[in-house]
């Protein structure tokens, strides 16, 4: 089974060589992996050090670097599109170019998938040991109340309209088959494409299994990219879009063709 893990990177030049190395060095069990950047005309080096790393980093049997360059930064979100458009893996994984996630969860997140008891798999945050209080910023104690607060508040109100009780449906690892997305449509540039991948897939029949991830939260002045007067009312947006919009009759073809041996499995994993 090959892995396509995607990562959106704009002004990560703190960060973006050492996860290279941690992705690049992460097996995954009887998993090939296909590593795309999608890299957004950084002004602080970014693209340099990527360069740097895919020059120095060659292809073998099992593992290769790719990358995808754009003109400059049009969001999270269209990167992340970018990087599923180009993608070659029978499984997509979503990475962050921070180290606020652990790579050494792979297996843990993958192994559903490669076993058949899952087709999308989402690293929750929230089944850890830190529950709802996963954001800790140094000596901004109210702005990380503040935070975890609206996690709960928009958490919930997706549950809500979708009908489910996902305790991480925005958690950065979402791992599932390519096939998932068949007929499927995703047009989010932001922080909104959380919501809008996880409520279509939903939306069409894919209920993900929720398996508990190890996470630091790093701050705004550490380059945390969230604007919070602006990103969540195009949260609100999404949900309400993705949970009412007609999702178009190749999708529905996709859904009757899943029906047919796709298993539903459970809510939850323990670790």
């Amino acid at each position: 089974m090959k892995v396509s893990i995607i990562i959106a990177a704009y002004n990560e030049a703190p960060t973006i060589a050492r996860l290279l190395e941690r992705v690049w060095a992460q097996p995954i069990p009887d998993c090939a992996k296909e590593v795309i950047v999608v890299e957004s005309n950084s002004t602080d080096g970014t693209r340099a050090l990527l360069e740097r790393f895919i020059a120095s980093h060659p292809a073998d049997p099992g593992r290769c670097v790719r990358a995808i360059y754009e003109a400059g930064p049009r969001g999270k979100g269209h990167a992340v599109r970018q990087g599923i458009a180009a993608a070659s893996g029978d499984v997509l994984m979503i990475q962050d170019a921070d180290l606020e996630y652990d790579v050494r969860d792979y297996p843990a997140l993958i192994g559903p998938i490669a076993a058949g008891r899952a087709d999308f798999v989402l690293g929750s945050r929230h089944l850890g040991r830190e529950r709802w209080r996963i954001r800790k910023f140094a000596d901004r104690s109210l702005q990380s109340a503040l935070m975890n607060l609206g996690g709960i508040v928009f958490h919930g109100f997706f549950n809500r309209v979708f009908g489910v009780r996902l305790t991480d449906p925005t958690t950065m690892y979402k791992i599932f088959r390519a096939r998932c997305l068949d007929g499927l449509e995703l047009t989010c540039n932001r922080f909104d494409l959380d919501y809008e991948l996880v409520g279509k897939l939903i939306r069409s029949g894919f209920m993900p299994l929720e398996v508990p991830v190890s996470y630091r939260s790093r701050g705004f002045h550490e380059g945390k990219k969230i604007r919070v007067l602006r990103d969540p009312v195009t949260w609100v947006i999404a949900i309400l879009r993705c949970r009412f919009t007609v999702l178009g009759p190749a999708r529905a073809r996709a859904r009757l063709a899943e029906a047919a041996y796709s298993e539903k499995p459970a809510r939850h994993a323990s670790s």
